[in-house]
């Protein structure tokens, strides 16, 4: 199984879950926040909107 494989099957398993992904997305941000300090908070939030932007761009 290649890297190829792996990601179609991620994609198959998020399809039609798109909104419990973010959540899970931000459950985890908090999760990372809560255990850094505020200088990563921005970098955090970041990410997440980057994947949130990913997730959304995948439906279409």
């Amino acid at each position: 199984m290649g890297l190829d494989d792996l990601v179609a099957k991620a994609k198959n398993a998020l399809d039609g879950h798109e909104d419990q992904a973010k959540d899970a997305l931000d459950k985890a941000a908090e999760a990372v926040k809560a255990r850094t300090g505020d200088g990563t908070d921005a970098k955090v939030d970041d990410v997440v909107d980057k994947a949130k932007q990913y997730l959304d761009e995948q439906k279409r």
